[in-house]
């Protein structure tokens, strides 16, 4: 009897070296399913280039589902919201900070432009989860309706709140120069302090690696947000290093992307040399396979470091 194959999703998120195959009239594992536990083997992933160029593919494979199968579109939407931040962050990003250090301005304005339109898709995949209608009209409406409607969040929006609020801080990131997406900043520190919240309130009862990441995250883009002006324009050195700390002890000092973050950013801010040095160094003489649930954030911590060594006397003359 003929077979079908069902191995595109599995290769694109899982790259097995085998598919599944079904007889022909059998039912097929729900597509949902798939999806959502080959997810790990992306994180797990420790080449980096064939994690860059898998993700976009995986990630239009999901959205030709979530089009499709209207059943399941709110299943997919979480995995649409982390798939595209995480996109943004480990490989659009990536191409930008290298056309930075390049001085190729046409380049930094194309993945800038790049950038800022994935996060967006990551912020509306997590309004979506959310209520779309309701959070799309009040979170951007006076700064009393987005506090009241922030404050209003339970425990079961916490991940969707968590993304919208990093999908929100990337696109703002990206848009530094639009006084209307830096209106925004305080908004995005309100979430992520309501997740921050949410999460003393209401802890895990268990915690595998992506439980730990998701616990992290948001103290991670804390970091990030107090680390994006100096002293003078609203930044405090101390707790973006107490954030990036935090990020540190929760996943057991194992996330090194929280130290590179921390060595690169702090140690810019306060000109700190010694701090952006001995942190970088110390990331390098760790193996990437320490966390191998989270390998590929750590190569991604890696490829960081060594770029930012690479151009330290630059950066601190």
């Amino acid at each position: 009897m003929r077979l079908r194959l069902v191995c595109l999703v599995v290769y694109l998120l899982s790259g097995l070296g085998g598919c599944m195959s079904f007889k022909v009239g059998q039912a097929l594992p729900p597509t949902v399913w798939i999806l959502a536990h080959a997810q790990p083997s992306l994180q797990q992933e420790s080449d980096y280039e064939l994690a860059s160029r898998a993700l976009p593919g995986a990630l239009k494979t999901i959205e030709g589902f979530y089009v499709v199968d209207k059943d399941a579109t709110h299943d997919l939407e979480p995995i649409l919201a982390e798939g595209y931040c995480q996109y943004a962050t480990a490989f659009v990003e990536d191409e930008w900070e290298i056309a930075q250090f390049a001085k190729k301005l046409d380049d930094v304005a194309y993945h800038n432009e790049r950038a800022s339109k994935m996060f967006v898709r990551c912020m509306n995949y997590a309004l979506l989860q959310l209520g779309f209608e309701r959070w799309q009209k009040e979170l951007f409406g006076t700064p009393e309706q987005s506090a009241k409607l922030i404050a209003s969040a339970g425990p079961d929006q916490r991940t969707a709140l968590m993304f919208a609020a990093l999908g929100l801080g990337g696109s703002i990131n990206h848009n530094l120069s639009s006084p209307e997406m830096l209106s925004y900043l305080t908004t995005v520190k309100l979430m992520l302090a309501k997740v921050v919240e949410l999460d003393a309130k209401y802890p895990p009862k268990s915690c595998d690696a992506t439980c730990l990441v998701h616990l992290a995250l948001p103290h991670v883009a804390l970091g990030m947000v107090n680390s994006a002006a100096s002293e003078q324009f609203g930044g405090n050195a101390k707790v973006a290093s107490d954030e990036f700390a935090k990020a540190l002890q929760i996943t057991g000092d194992r996330l090194m992307l929280a130290r590179v973050l921390w060595a690169y950013r702090v140690g810019k801010m306060t000109n700190d040399r010694k701090l952006f040095h001995t942190q970088l160094v110390k990331v390098l003489d760790t193996d990437p396979a320490i966390w191998p649930e989270q390998r590929l954030a750590n190569e991604v911590a890696h490829r960081r470091a060594r770029r930012y060594l690479s151009h330290e006397k630059e950066l601190f003359q």
